[in-house]
């Protein structure tokens, strides 16, 4: 089973997506329909749709797709986990197709002390009891705050997206890989192979810039822990989706098998609890 544990579907609309670049290369739709002869051409089996709005109408969207192309294995939306109505709204999500994880846009919240507030973690006692892992989506920075949460609630499933956007493009890696390392330890925690071309420079980047953060991946967490993610159509920016599954597939090669297979499925299947 090989999964792309990490993707976006959207209708392109200028007040619920205002993150995306005018005239860029993702500035459109993107649904089921363009993603699926891309998977095929790179024989993978399905995907995890994740939330690429903070808003309840995303998971409705989300799961509503899910329900009808058998492809889209699970959905990771997204609930107001500060609300004091986040059970009800953990519990409708979990009702839906598919529903498998949630996340917050933390990379965007100004709040350099977002994760430790309480109404914060509050909502993230909650996810357990409804069966939903934990995206963190962060830039380097806020690492140590991601350690202190993994710590916090060792019984929650937590998937850090995007191996916590080092800063590739200025080939910075000491600070990222101690904190990469640090987080590690906690064994609840798994790691997303995806979107890091976006964090290198997008006109000229070239394997070797990425292979050292993803060596310090493989060290830190292991081939039990890291699943394969794209980050399509985000990725466009900097990447075409052949050339992604090219590169990777690259780097895998120095693996064994058993291992590969793990990065490019197994492990998503794990971490989400997906039912193939």
């Amino acid at each position: 089973m090989r999964i792309d544990s990490h993707q976006h579907f959207w209708k392109y609309d200028s007040a619920q997506y205002d993150w995306i670049p005018t005239g860029s290369t993702i500035h459109r739709d993107f649904g089921p329909e363009d993603l699926k002869p891309l998977l095929q051409a790179a024989q993978l089996d399905g995907c995890v749709a994740v939330q690429a709005r903070q808003s309840l109408v995303e998971n409705e969207y989300l799961c509503n797709l899910a329900a009808q192309h058998d492809f889209i294995r699970g959905v990771v939306g997204w609930i107001d986990l500060r609300s004091e109505m986040v059970d009800e709204q953990a519990a409708a999500f979990r009702a839906l197709p598919k529903a498998v994880g949630v996340r917050h846009v933390v990379q965007g919240e100004t709040d350099p002390e977002f994760m430790a507030r309480e109404p914060f973690r509050r909502g993230i006692s909650k996810l357990r009891m409804y069966g939903l892992v934990y995206d963190i989506l962060i830039f380097e920075h806020q690492l140590a705050d991601a350690i202190a949460l993994v710590k916090a609630f060792p019984e929650q499933r937590f998937v850090i997206d995007h191996i916590a956007k080092p800063r590739i493009k200025e080939k910075s890696i000491r600070d990222w890989s101690e904190k990469m390392t640090e987080i590690s330890h906690y064994s609840n925690t798994w790691v997303k192979l995806s979107g890091m071309v976006t964090e290198a420079d997008h006109q000229s980047w070239k394997l070797s810039d990425l292979e050292p953060y993803w060596d310090a991946t493989l060290q830190a967490f292991g081939a039990d822990r890291i699943l394969f993610g794209s980050d399509w159509p985000v990725i466009r920016l900097a990447c075409s989706y052949e050339r992604w599954i090219e590169i990777v597939s690259r780097w895998l090669e120095r693996l064994p098998e058993s291992d590969r297979g793990k990065i490019w499925g197994k492990n998503a299947v794990d971490a989400y609890q997906l039912k193939v």
